[in-house]
């Protein structure tokens, strides 16, 4: 009797326990903020990075207490989809988050996903912030999604210039994957080369994604004697193998592209034939970054066993998100809260030295504030790693 009365003592106790760490455990309410991107195949580094960006910042600030927004402090949870790149996947990705009450999503990373899930998202109430360019996303009337980085149409014609100035370029080309994001990029890039006075000697010639053999793409294309030739839109997977067929048939010139790369993807397909590759870097610098911005590098590298310097842009979607939820605490239900509260908003900036700010742009792109502010750093590769060519700003 004794000993029955003993076990069952010890068995409440034990679940007395369980239940006090659960309570423990479980203190915080849970905001769930979503991504649905591309994070497998040729373009898997675009979206890996928003990811792990999100999900470093999300255990920092869990393991710190939490965020505390109004009254009340939550703990981060991501919620993750994988859209393959696919428009059909990104839709139920966004649905997916749709069915879980989510408000919040980073991504999607290309153009034509983020066209496929906007109505998914005006539908439900989410606001999204997509890496995509087609202005139709963030220019009146639509109003939910918000551009996570610097426009390939922002940012082309800032490395036009500097090469322009610098470098002497005068004659560009362009060459581009048949989809509709480099075509578009390809487009756009252009146009604002002719219109800072550049001669474009090719523009046409584009490849098929599954491409493997570029030297007859390029032939005719380096055939023109460019000054500098543009890869439009190219995905981390291609670029080296573009820049390896460019380099072996003699191309001499510069090359770049308006978007981020991978710099052990560039290293380990091209080696030292990259070395000069220009490209959009993250939104940091070391001499811009702050000390919390070298925790989180130190934070990712621990948790990943790796670090993507195109995660220096891709962690401020979370933070936005946050701190502008923090000045309204309404938007957590309600994104019509949030939308208002964009305008006004600015909030210090934890990932650069001193004054910088969060603050949302895009009047001169967009008509609306529907853009986040980040710093366009452009890099060049060398050595397997990128330095920094220059830094500019979006208004």
């Amino acid at each position: 009797m004794k000993r029955r009365s003993f076990l069952t003592s010890t068995v409440l106790s034990a679940v007395a326990s369980i239940a006090f760490s659960s309570v423990a455990f479980a203190e915080n309410p849970v905001l769930k903020i979503g991504f649905v991107g591309v994070t497998s195949g040729p373009a898997a580094a675009w979206g890996t990075s928003n990811q792990r960006s999100m999900e470093t910042r999300a255990a920092w600030i869990n393991e710190t207490g939490g965020v505390t927004i109004g009254d009340t402090t939550y703990d981060v949870e991501i919620v993750s989809f994988d859209d393959q790149k696919d428009p059909k996947r990104a839709i139920a990705g966004m649905e997916k988050m749709a069915q879980e009450g989510i408000h919040y999503v980073v991504g999607p990373n290309v153009d034509d996903g983020a066209a496929a899930v906007r109505p998914v998202a005006e539908q439900n109430g989410i606001m999204y912030f997509p890496y995509a360019f087609p202005k139709e996303l963030y220019t009146a009337p639509a109003s939910n999604a918000i551009l996570g980085m610097v426009a390939s149409y922002q940012s082309g014609p800032a490395i036009y210039k500097y090469l322009m100035d610098n470098n002497g370029v005068k004659k560009v080309a362009f060459v581009a994957a048949n989809e509709s994001d480099p075509l578009s990029q390809r487009d756009s890039g252009s146009a604002a080369a002719k219109a800072l006075g550049l001669e474009v000697v090719s523009d046409s010639v584009t490849y098929q994604v599954d491409t493997t053999d570029f030297t007859p793409v390029l032939l005719p294309v380096l055939q023109t004697q460019p000054d500098l030739l543009v890869l439009s839109g190219v995905a981390p997977a291609a670029a080296p193998q573009l820049i390896r067929s460019a380099r072996e048939l003699g191309y001499t010139g510069l090359i770049s592209t308006e978007t981020a790369q991978d710099a052990g993807v560039l290293m380990e397909g091209a080696g030292e034939l990259a070395n000069g590759f220009i490209s959009v870097g993250g939104a940091s610098t070391p001499e811009l970054a702050s000390d919390t911005m070298r925790e989180f590098v130190d934070r990712y590298t621990k948790m990943f066993g790796e670090y993507n310097d195109e995660s220096n842009t891709k962690v401020y979607a979370l933070e936005y998100i946050l701190e502008t939820l923090k000045a309204n605490p309404a938007g957590i239900a309600d994104v019509e809260a949030f939308k208002t509260t964009m305008d006004g908003f600015e909030a210090p900036n934890p990932y650069m030295v001193g004054d910088a700010k969060l603050k949302y742009v895009g009047m001169t792109s967009f008509g609306q504030k529907r853009q986040v502010s980040v710093p366009l750093v452009v890099n060049t590769f060398k050595d397997g790693a990128f330095e920094t060519l220059f830094v500019a700003q979006v208004d």
